[in-house]
């Protein structure tokens, strides 16, 4: 297959196709060398012009689960991430467990007073002196991205709490996406000393790098659980695979096997073993 075969991104883009980009999402799961250049080959003899990144994302994934299940689970952290939603709240709890696992103190959704007005506030992180003020902004379509606006009014609802707290007077801003920031928004962003996270920005620090670092990984990278199932651990905060581990008793109560219970957790088990 040429390699100048276009493919289309989730936001309508057409590239072309990049095996340096496929093989480095591929060793990420862990895969050894032999497996990312096998799946690597196998996907390219399938490329054909106009072929989405979602179809590429789907055939490397079953091609790595054949080989391992725990390989695959980190494989899909991405489209994990997505998964979060639609509420966006289970966003906000895993981004509160990514500080805390950094030696933060960590509340989700309170309100704070500002100098006009009260705001909420979606993760305030403490650490000694330190103080962060996070906006979530949870995105369930691939293809946006957060413009401008959002770091513009994020912005100015930061300077109203520091212009009425004394405490906050010099915490730093964050505002933190599933998505991409668009280069207006990094550009302003860092103009005003606000600080951003999405699932590559900064770079080599976004999340998808916070994530393996820490090995703080979300639930739903399990493809043994149903949606319904993970829809029913987040319910309950349970948002790690880390959390799970620790309070197993929640697979009893939706009433899964000692079989398949033992599967599920010989998984997560696997994904823990291999980053921490």
């Amino acid at each position: 297959m040429p390699s100048a075969t276009n493919i289309v991104k989730a936001s309508g883009d057409r590239v072309p196709f990049s095996e340096g980009k496929l093989k480095a999402s591929l060793r990420r799961s862990g895969a050894d060398e032999a497996t990312v250049a096998g799946i690597a080959t196998t996907v390219q003899q399938e490329l054909y012009e106009g072929i989405s990144t979602r179809e590429i994302y789907n055939r490397a994934f079953a091609l790595l689960r054949q080989k391992r299940s725990h390989f695959a689970s980190k494989y899909k952290l991405k489209k994990a991430i997505y998964e979060l939603g639609p509420t966006g709240f289970p966003f906000e709890e895993f981004i509160g467990q990514l500080f805390l696992a950094q030696g933060y103190h960590v509340e989700i959704g309170i309100s704070m007073e500002g100098a006009c007005v009260a705001h909420e506030i979606d993760v305030l992180a403490k650490k000694k002196d330190k103080m962060l003020l996070a906006e979530c902004k949870f995105h369930s379509d691939e293809g946006l991205k957060c413009d401008v606006k959002i770091p513009l009014y994020i912005f100015s609802r930061f300077q109203d709490i520091r212009d009425k707290s004394e405490a906050a007077r010099n915490a730093e801003g964050w505002v933190i996406t599933n998505t991409r920031f668009s280069e207006d928004a990094e550009a302003y962003a860092n103009c005003k000393g606000l600080k951003l996270l999405s699932w590559d920005y900064p770079n080599d620090k976004g999340l998808k790098d916070t994530v393996d670092r820490l090995g703080l990984y979300p639930i739903t990278v399990s493809h043994l659980l149903s949606q319904r199932e993970k829809q029913f651990l987040l319910g309950r905060s349970i948002v790690l695979v880390r959390q799970l581990l620790k309070a197993t008793h929640y697979l009893d109560h939706l009433g899964v096997s000692e079989k398949r219970k033992s599967r599920i957790l010989s998984e997560m088990k696997a994904l823990c073993n291999q980053t921490v």
